[in-house]
């Protein structure tokens, strides 16, 4: 049982009326493509574009509107994430248009159900086919044989990878590498689609600001400065969108920073590592995979030391209170057995497995609103 904060009680997502899962099927929906439902009420249109903004938290964006004036100045409503909220859940539950539980990517680390180690969902591991590891066809797919011009915009180095067949097939890849690449690419895109007056529907994809936040908060100069770039990208496209086409702008989880103070050192603490095979999920949203028989004293202990302050239960507590959407057989084994998700700003990091990531300042992966809640932003033009 769980120890603590129940895991019923705290804010979920929400899938099916205003999650990121919900979005792809409703800007489909909004441009006649059969087969997608419009959850979210989005205007008519010919063809439409997503700009997914990495780290852009509905929460932090408000705290900084004199940084955004023009994201601020367009039509802004929230959605949530999944859970976990992270970039590799999120990005498939976009191109999918299906929760974590669902798509089966639900973690930045999970584990490979009978191999004894991870998956990282960002960097991959070639042994993973990415297509029988999310096996189902993607929103991209399902609109591409409806008749549906769908492109992909990021950058180059994304092109082809694991997470990108897994969770984005069916799209026609355009690299960018730079803001003004991105930009030239969905304007092309859209003038084209608008011209021709086909469906058509562009994913485009930005980094910069996550890795911004990660590496110096978000209230630092140099995040501020990041959103501000954000902000003129935005201001390039929407001001030469081409009439009859709709644009949106969303993230994919926000962030909150993570004091030193505040970080607990799984590697170091002995304790806490008694009875777990392996670490997995992120510092905000950690799965504890454990031993045969260790599953009563990993809650104990992790639930006795930090139960005020997360939600720690079991794998099938989270699933039960609806954390990630209905959970296909595929997704259960990967989710961890024990769930540790922060409720303020705590941190579990590991210094000697994940040294990197320990270093972060910027965090994410869980439910609170600073990490759950997203913007969504339109514009139309015509």
């Amino acid at each position: 049982m769980s120890a603590g904060i129940d895991p019923r009680s705290v804010p979920l997502p929400r899938y099916g009326s205003g999650s990121l899962a919900d979005l792809t099927p409703s800007v489909l929906a909004s441009i006649g493509t059969p087969g997608f439902t419009d959850i979210l009420g989005l205007r008519p249109a010919i063809a439409s574009c997503v700009l997914l903004v990495d780290g852009l938290g509905a929460e932090v964006l408000r705290g900084h509107a004199a940084d955004a004036s023009v994201l601020c100045g367009g039509f802004f409503r929230d959605l949530t994430t999944g859970f976990p909220s992270t970039t590799a859940a999120s990005i498939a539950s976009i191109g999918t248009g299906r929760p974590p539980g669902k798509h089966g990517i639900v973690g930045y680390t999970v584990a490979i159900p009978g191999e004894g180690r991870l998956l990282n969902s960002l960097k991959w591991d070639p042994r993973v086919d990415p297509l029988t590891w999310q096996p189902s066809p993607t929103a991209f797919e399902r609109a591409a044989s409806a008749g549906v011009e769908v492109l992909q915009v990021g950058k180059r180095i994304f092109r082809g990878g694991g997470l990108d067949r897994s969770a984005l097939r069916g799209a026609r890849f355009v690299g960018a590498d730079t803001f003004g690449e991105v930009a030239a690419a969905v304007l092309a895109a859209l003038g084209e689609l608008s011209r021709s007056r086909r469906p058509g529907f562009v994913y485009a994809y930005v980094a910069d600001l996550d890795w911004t936040g990660h590496g110096h908060g978000v209230d630092s100069t140099a995040w501020r400065l990041q959103l501000q770039f954000i902000d003129h990208l935005v201001a390039q496209i929407k001001s030469d969108l081409p009439d009859g086409v709709s644009f949106y702008v969303t993230g994919d989880h926000g962030m909150l920073d993570v004091p030193v103070s505040r970080r607990v050192d799984v590697d170091v603490d002995a304790s806490l590592r008694d009875g777990i095979a392996l670490l997995g999920g992120e510092a905000r949203a950690r799965y504890l995979y454990v031993r045969e028989g260790a599953l009563d004293d990993v809650l104990a202990t992790w639930g006795s030391r930090f139960g005020s302050e997360a939600v720690v239960c079991t794998r099938d507590e989270a699933i039960d209170a609806g954390w990630f959407g209905p959970v296909s057989d595929l997704a259960r084994p990967r989710i961890g057995d024990v769930i540790v998700a922060s409720m303020s700003d705590l941190a579990f990091v590991a210094t000697h497995h994940q040294p990197n990531e320990a270093k972060l300042i910027g965090q994410h992966g869980s439910l609170t609103p600073a990490e759950q809640l997203v913007p969504l932003i339109s514009y139309f033009a015509g």
